[in-house]
C-alpha cells in the first residue's frame, strides 16, 4: 500500500496573508484599493486601476457565476494525483473580480450560480465552489 502524499502548504506573504486566514475563518478576502476603492483578487502590491499601493480588505459574498471551466488530468503536484480528474472554475463574484477554485457537484455549466465553501486541513485551505441554490 502506497503512502499518500501530502499536497503543498500555503506560502503566505506580507502581501497575502490577510487572504489565507480570511480562508481559514471561512471567508472570502479581497482586496480593495485605499485610494479609488476598486477591488482586485489575487492579492497584488498595486491597485491595477490608479497603482496607489494603500490597501484595505473587504469580505466577498462568495457567490458569483461560472465564467469558465476545465477538468484537471494531470496533477500540478503529486498531492493531487489521488483526486484526478478533478474540476476546476473559474468564477466572476458578484463583486466583480474573478477567483478559481476546485469544483463540487455535477457537471458545471457557463453562467451558473455557484457559492464559495472553504476546506481546511492542517497545512492547507482550498477554495472551492458548489452551485447555488439560492440563485439570485
Amino acid at each position: 500500500m502506497s503512502e499518500r502524499a501530502a499536497k503543498p502548504e500555503v506560502v503566505e506573504s506580507a502581501l497575502s496573508a490577510t487572504y489565507w486566514q480570511g480562508l481559514r475563518e471561512g471567508r472570502l478576502l479581497l482586496q480593495a484599493c485605499g485610494v479609488c476603492g476598486a477591488l482586485r483578487h489575487y492579492p497584488r502590491l498595486l491597485c491595477t486601476a490608479c497603482f496607489s499601493d494603500v490597501v484595505t480588505w473587504r469580505a466577498a459574498s462568495g457567490r458569483g457565476h461560472i465564467h469558465s471551466w476545465t477538468v484537471a488530468h494531470h496533477a500540478f503536484h503529486v498531492g493531487f494525483r489521488d483526486e484526478l480528474p478533478y474540476t476546476l472554475v473559474t468564477v466572476d463574484l458578484e463583486e466583480g473580480p474573478r477567483a478559481l477554485g476546485r469544483w463540487q457537484g455535477e457537471t458545471p455549466r457557463i453562467g451558473m450560480a455557484v457559492r464559495a465553501r472553504f476546506e481546511t486541513a492542517p497545512a492547507a485551505v482550498e477554495l472551492w465552489f458548489e452551485q447555488d441554490g439560492l440563485a439570485r
